[in-house]
């Protein structure tokens, strides 16, 4: 098929599905230290090696005692401490001055808070008689032994790994890095802290992608900016595809003449489609790159924002093995008029809220 013959637009529903449907999920995985795990995507489910709490612990600070024994007079034996607990059982008509989280003595019952005692010495009165069980956390109450903690496929958070953490778990086994190297093209591209030249303008797509890309688990190959020169293109796709899972590349993938990318990605690979029915973005292209996948972008900034996380986000985090959630949708009334063509996606960039009364939703 003819690469440049003028394509229908692809709906960016389709266009999606075209993608996570042959982006196959990398398998390599690897084992590391929890402090490195932040973002990374976890490669198989997670159970629970231990009970939390690990044994029945106090929810309050009070006396540890057997509810049969509390309409009388009580004597205090011992203390149990968070982390140093009492040794040995509680016998009849005693107590155990206990702190919160301090496991709860054996033969204990329940924990009275210290509000609802007064004591004497080592002498105590129960002023609310407490029920069997009151201010006892018991033993996997929180999370049982063997059940499971966080699925696979999901990309674990700060609170995932301080999760992990309470289990004792100081290693985690997570799907390898993505490889992704990045580029711009045009010659008309100077970069940041270059003298301005008459009909030039800033690389500004490059550090986007860059900066945009650090969220995600990938490790990133930089190839800078390419001229708009064939072998030059060529070059640099050959050079990135002998190391990389993806190519994001920017720039010349319309109809211009001296937009050569999507020659050489002809030539070197194959596109499998190269408009979608959006705007902004609808110059972007997709398709197989040597044993890899390339994703091109429009030259134009916001589209080349907006079609990154519209399109090469969910890929990414399809390709990296990640279970991506079903996106919600909501119903709302525009700020503004729109000009919007029947069947196209039309994306305001702007900030990143919705305002639903008086309430400010922030994205």
């Amino acid at each position: 098929m003819d690469h440049c013959a003028q394509p229908s637009l692809l709906p960016i529903e389709e266009a999606l599905a075209r993608i996570c449907n042959q982006l196959n999920p990398v398998r390599e995985t690897e084992t590391i230290d929890l402090h490195h795990a932040l973002d990374r995507v976890l490669a198989f489910p997670i159970s629970a090696p231990i009970n939390v709490p690990a044994g029945n612990n106090s929810a309050m600070d009070g006396y540890a005692v057997r509810v049969q024994d509390c309409t009388e007079t009580l004597t205090v034996v011992g203390q149990a401490l968070a982390g140093h607990p009492f040794s040995g059982a509680i016998g009849a008509g005693q107590s155990v001055r206990i702190m919160t989280g301090a496991l709860v003595p054996v033969d204990a019952d329940a924990v009275v808070m210290q509000e609802n005692v007064q004591r004497h010495g080592d002498q105590l009165t129960i002023t609310h008689l407490p029920e069997a069980g009151e201010n006892i956390r018991r033993a996997g109450e929180d999370i049982t032994l063997g059940s499971e903690v966080i699925a696979g496929g999901q990309r674990l958070s700060a609170l995932d790994i301080g999760l992990l953490a309470s289990l004792g778990l100081a290693q985690v086994t997570v799907v390898r890095r993505l490889r992704v190297a990045i580029l711009t093209t045009g010659d008309e591209l100077l970069l940041a802290g270059a003298a301005p030249e008459a009909g030039k303008i800033y690389d500004s797509n490059r550090p986007l992608l860059a900066a945009l890309l650090t969220r995600l688990p990938v490790e990133v190959m930089d190839l800078g900016v390419i001229i708009d020169d064939l072998a030059a293109l060529r070059s640099a796709f050959t050079t990135a595809m002998q190391w990389a899972d993806v190519v994001i590349s920017t720039g010349g993938v319309s109809v211009g003449d001296a937009d050569y990318t999507k020659d050489v990605l002809a030539e070197l690979g194959e596109i499998d489609f190269w408009k979608i029915a959006m705007k902004p973005g609808k110059p972007f292209a997709f398709g197989r790159l040597g044993q890899g996948w390339f994703f091109g972008l429009p030259g134009n900034p916001v589209s080349t924002a907006v079609t990154y996380h519209q399109l090469v986000v969910p890929g990414l985090r399809h390709l990296a093995g990640e279970t991506i959630s079903v996106q919600q949708t909501l119903t709302a009334i525009a700020g503004q008029p729109l000009k919007k063509q029947p069947g196209r996606t039309v994306v305001i960039a702007q900030d990143s809220a919705l305002e639903i009364g008086a309430s400010r939703l922030f994205f």
